[in-house]
């Protein structure tokens, strides 16, 4: 599955977590809760 550039940018947020769940990609921020993405 391609990577959108979106998550890639939000990846390299301070407490930033890439992490798959049935086969979609979310990424998750504790730190920061608005820093949220989804693809899939």
């Amino acid at each position: 599955m391609k990577v959108r550039n979106s998550l890639r940018s939000l990846k390299n947020q301070p407490g930033a977590q890439v992490v798959r769940r049935r086969g979609r990609t979310y990424v998750i921020n504790k730190q920061n809760p608005r820093m949220k993405a989804r693809q899939g």
